[in-house]
């Protein structure tokens, strides 16, 4: 049986180390590539972080190979141009029940994310926003996180 590992990304709608970031990413997404045995990625299309992180793991696929790994993007709720978005990613989830209300979607979808992963990967500078509050999520469910640009 194939022993999958999920990893979720969160961040900032807007980067501030962009060049930083994009390293860090790379970087990470192949060090998991190259010891896990298969890689899920769950990202969202809310920002440019998410944007930034859907690129990276392509670029890591391209020169690493796809065999082990696949894109997923995660959804809060149904949207235009879905058509585009099936043949850039591997999968699209919508994880949400369409009666979920579009002010909390995007934040139900986050603790979705947290819930069906082993590790949070997060681009968190402040301790306020969406993302935080799905790192905090991510805390109170013990789950592991690798944090981006941060020293520490």
């Amino acid at each position: 049986m194939l022993d999958i590992y999920r990893v979720a990304f969160i961040g900032h709608r807007e980067i501030y180390q962009f060049r930083q970031v994009e390293e860090e990413l790379e970087k990470t997404i192949y060090d998991l590539l190259s010891k896990k045995e298969y890689v899920e990625f769950y990202v969202g299309r809310n920002g440019d972080f998410d944007i930034m992180v859907a690129s990276a793991v392509k670029r890591v696929q391209k020169s690493f190979g796809n065999h082990n790994s696949s894109l997923i993007l995660v959804l809060p709720y149904k949207m235009k141009d879905l058509e585009f978005y099936e043949e850039f990613y591997d999968e699209v989830i919508l994880p949400l029940a369409p009666t979920t209300h579009f002010k909390s979607a995007i934040t139900k979808r986050n603790e979705w994310l947290v819930e069906n992963s082993e590790l949070l990967i997060a681009y968190v500078l402040t301790e306020s926003g969406g993302a935080y509050q799905c790192v905090k999520k991510a805390q109170q469910h013990s789950r592991e996180i690798l944090y981006l640009c941060r020293d520490s």
